[in-house]
């Protein structure tokens, strides 16, 4: 028999013989493997009709009170929908005319989940800075902006589950910050202006409840969602808080809607900003949920994606630019009017892990693939290869770019 993972509370756990779990947080309900035949039973029970009874409806009385007749009619009890789900199907026998309700868990939207968030509690635990060692200070020239980008940081992924990997390598909290640290020291060591530009595109969690931003995909992770909200704040304050006294303006951009990160994703973002937009009036934290997004630095338009979005593109966009992606990014600037102002057009996306800049399959933009910050997979690490993870400092004079990859061993 084929199980598939189910959502059932404690009653259910218990009716199909299951060791119950401890529910998650303010859920009154857990994962389980459940056999389709066992599915359809819960189903049913969660549907059953109730009895129906007479109930009355109508009353008259005389002018002293007393009932003269009464209108019944005959009716069961309302049917109660759990919390958090919501009705799908309805279906009436055409024999008894009984109805049978089947629902299923509600879909939030992140706002609805980010207004439930306690940002007050948040933002009071992580209000003070971290204690960071200095870095010297070079300016080897003066550019007009910086740009630190990297992506892919699947915080939470166990790249290593089983123990039998092809390719040892470490990924959690510890690497994690190790990684934060490496970034600061490269980012300040190439700083060649005042302002810098930070772009995370996307993937920055590896998933949430241990399955992607689609429901679909389990993933091996070694953290749970609080160790995974809490590390991913973690660093990206570390980072902040790392370049703040060396530049006057900070601005981030973070890419919300991804294939594995998703509404998760935006939340660490969402409380990164009220954090970061509090502490320093010289910061500006973008969360962007769209597919594809763009801003404007002088003349240059910087067009971010993913590579792939949180619902239908299975494949999105390739490493190697196709007419078909191409097409995509030349129907968003025509539709944004950005072939009008910009005299440079850049296209950064993560997803690919690879390092690939490609300056001459479009006359009309460059396509840039930026590297992984973390490592592969195990899955990746045996079907393919180790790969290289790291991330990219960039500087801008006019038109002209400077570029300096740091790939992490």
């Amino acid at each position: 028999m084929t199980k598939k993972a189910r959502w059932l509370n404690k009653k259910e756990a218990e009716l199909l013989g299951f060791k119950v779990k401890k529910n998650d947080g303010k859920r009154n309900q857990n994962r389980y493997q459940v056999e389709e035949e066992d599915w359809e039973f819960i189903q049913a029970k969660r549907s059953a009709p109730n009895k129906r009874k007479f109930v009355e409806t109508i009353q008259k009385l005389d002018k002293d009170g007393n009932s003269i007749s009464t209108v019944k009619k005959l009716q069961s009890k309302p049917i109660k929908i759990p919390d958090n789900f919501e009705v799908i199907k309805i279906s009436t026998s055409e024999t008894t005319g009984q109805q049978w309700v089947q629902t299923a868990p509600r879909k939030i939207t992140p706002l609805e989940v980010v207004d439930s968030f306690d940002f007050e509690s948040i933002i009071k635990k992580y209000i003070n800075p971290l204690k960071e060692k200095d870095f010297i200070n070079k300016v080897k020239e003066s550019k007009d902006f910086d740009t630190l980008t990297y992506t892919d940081v699947h915080i939470g992924m166990d790249s290593d589950k089983d123990n039998n990997t092809m390719y040892k390598s470490e990924w959690n909290k510890k690497e994690l910050l190790k990684s934060a640290d490496l970034i600061i020291e490269k980012t300040l060591n190439e700083k060649q202006s005042n302002i810098l530009y930070i772009d995370d595109l996307g993937d920055f969690l590896d998933g949430f409840n241990g399955v992607t931003t689609r429901g679909g995909h389990s993933l091996p992770q070694n953290m749970t969602n609080e160790q995974c909200f809490d590390a991913g704040l973690e660093f990206k304050l570390k980072v902040l808080y790392g370049v703040a006294d060396h530049y006057e303006e900070i601005y981030f951009n973070n890419i919300c809607n991804d294939n594995h990160s998703g509404s998760f994703g935006y939340f660490v973002n969402e409380a990164f900003k009220q954090i970061a937009e509090l502490q320093f009036k010289k910061v500006t934290v973008t969360n962007h949920r769209k597919f594809i997004n763009h801003y404007f630095v002088g003349d240059i338009c910087f067009l971010i994606s993913h590579g792939k979005d949180d619902k239908s593109l299975k494949f999105g966009f390739k490493p190697h630019l196709d007419l078909k992606g191409a097409d995509k990014i030349d129907q968003y600037c025509k539709q944004n009017e950005i072939y009008k102002t910009a005299k440079l057009i850049i296209f950064k996306k993560g997803d690919s892990h690879q390092a690939l800049f490609d300056m001459c399959t479009s006359d009309d933009f460059y396509y840039f693939n930026y590297p992984a910050l973390s490592p592969s997979s195990n899955w990746i690490k045996n079907n393919f290869k180790l790969g290289r993870r790291g991330f990219v400092n960039e500087s801008f004079k006019g038109l002209e770019l400077t570029q300096k990859i740091h790939f992490i061993k």
